[in-house]
């Protein structure tokens, strides 16, 4: 009851004006932060900082965390219309949004990826509400051992985003866990594949080599195509949108992904990108139509949105109960937090409750306004996909390289960008998704950081006498090797059919 409160005193506090402006405009700059490349939700949270010197405490904090959920959504907009995922998690929404788009139904796309985000969103903060101190409580318990079994469990995943195609899937991940090999280690300070320039001490930065891969990567294949005067457009329905029925079919994909999100979302140093990743893998192994996914469907765009907005609750949660930030994002707000004088952890419930609630209840409301925002804007963004190729393809170059250049305002980042940009483009030529090497390069540090950990603070068999680490292994053995029996049972089968139709 003290609980239930307390959160009707924090939508109180919102009654004033400052606090609608703040959530209003938070939720307008986090879409925009968002939608651009290269300015992901920790940078569009860090760039507002400044700002918030002269409000109080609580508006402060209402403003960034609006920034912070409607940037995870942002995201997926240009990720679904032009292939080009404005945040490192909305890499996997573009597997089956941009597939929408070249279909013709960007609406169905856009308006999936809205709804699944809100809902992701709203379930998360609840979560939150309710479970922040007991969670938290758990996931600072987590061994190293634990965590680099959840690591390795993630990169089981490429299996699924492989498909027939696997073993390339497989040599793209070893390809990214490889390019996160280089810089300085972080254990003995050893210079890893730099060739002696001090650019790649910290190795190379995700955002541009993201960009690079996805968005230049298919500016490169449209140039190469030669169709940009003469070429069809993508068609534009106007009419296209989910139906209340759309939106009831995929109820059970949103609502785990949301729960699952936000758990993954707890575990510090884990975030949104890999909850998508995950989230996505479990729908695709749980669908009536597996093989569908990647090709434009909408139970994908759903599962990894849900995913990476629910991961917001599950942040926030270490950082508010335990003053442990669990991702980029959450570390810029604890130095906001510290600005205003404010120190996240335990105490903070007991000794300000009002910044607490006002906090869950702001979440909440701002979920409600990106989905209004977010329906009225839908019919403007949507017109990108009819922009012409000739005048869109220098435009996401231009803001390729713009948004590269603005993570570290560093030119060596835009030759970062093109560079992988070009080595997108080849692979792609060769059959080799861009995915699974933003997967390896995610996990990487992850799972090498805390495999060295356990392995000094137990040796090598702790990775199988501790319970929770053995389950999550067993667990990535199955997640690898059943997509894999199914790929040579499904081959087997229609080699079967081949022979018979070849022989009658």
């Amino acid at each position: 009851m003290e609980l239930l409160s307390n959160l009707f005193q924090g939508f109180g506090y919102l009654a004033g004006i400052q606090p609608i402006i703040a959530i209003v405009a938070g939720v307008i700059l986090g879409i925009l932060a968002g939608a651009m490349p290269g300015l992901s939700p920790s940078m569009g949270v860090a760039l507002l900082v400044p700002f918030t010197y002269s409000l109080s405490p609580q508006v402060a904090l209402i403003l960034l965390v609006s920034i912070y959920i409607a940037a995870n959504y942002g995201g997926s907009i240009t990720a679904v219309t032009i292939n080009t995922p404005g945040t490192p998690s909305a890499v996997v929404t573009a597997f089956d949004g941009y597939p929408l788009t070249q279909q013709g139904k960007a609406g169905i796309g856009l308006g999936t990826s809205l709804v699944a985000s809100t809902v992701g969103g709203i379930i998360g903060t609840i979560i939150l509400i309710f479970f922040s101190v007991p969670l938290a409580r758990l996931a600072v318990k987590l061994h190293p051992a634990e965590y680099f079994a959840l690591a390795v469990f993630g990169l089981t995943t490429v299996a699924s985003l492989g498909g027939k195609n696997w073993a390339k899937a497989f040599l793209a991940a070893m390809i990214g866990l490889l390019i996160n090999t280089i810089g300085i280690d972080p254990f003995s300070g050893v210079k890893r594949f730099t060739f002696g320039t001090y650019k790649l001490f910290d190795g190379f930065s995700l955002i541009p080599a993201l960009i690079g891969l996805f968005a230049l990567s298919e500016v490169f294949s449209k140039i190469e195509e030669y169709k940009l005067e003469k070429g069809a457009e993508t068609k534009f329905e106007k009419t296209k949108w989910p139906s209340v029925g759309d939106y009831w079919k995929l109820k059970v994909s949103i609502i785990r992904s949301s729960i699952m999100g936000t758990l993954i979302g707890i575990f510090p140093g884990a975030g949104a990108t890999i909850a998508a990743f995950l989230s996505y893998d479990l729908a695709k192994k749980t669908s009536k139509h597996p093989e569908t996914f990647g090709k434009g469907n909408p139970e994908g765009v759903a599962a990894a949105e849900a995913a990476n907005s629910s991961s917001v609750g599950g942040a926030l949660v270490p950082l508010l109960a335990l003053g442990i930030p669990g991702s980029a994002t959450t570390a810029v707000l604890v130095g906001a937090l510290m600005i205003h004088d404010i120190v996240p952890g335990p105490l903070l419930f007991t000794e300000r409750p009002d910044i607490i609630y006002s906090l869950f209840a702001a979440l909440l409301i701002a979920n409600i306004v990106m989905l209004v925002l977010g329906l009225f804007g839908a019919r403007l963004w949507i017109k990108v996909t009819v922009i012409p190729k000739k005048v869109l393809l220098p435009v996401i170059l231009a803001v390729s390289i713009i948004g590269s250049f603005a993570v570290h305002y560093s030119f060596f980042d835009v030759a970062t960008c093109i560079g992988f940009g070009i080595a997108g483009w080849i692979l792609k030529k060769y059959g080799y998704p861009g995915a699974p090497i933003v997967l390896g390069m995610v996990l990487g540090k992850l799972a090498e950081t805390n495999f060295r950990r356990a392995v000094i603070m137990g040796g090598y068999n702790i990775f199988f006498t501790r319970p929770v680490s053995i389950i999550l292994l067993l667990l990535a053995i199955l997640s690898f090797g059943v997509p894999l029996y199914q790929t040579y049972k499904a081959g087997k089968k229609e080699k079967l059919q081949n022979s018979q139709s070849s022989s009658s």
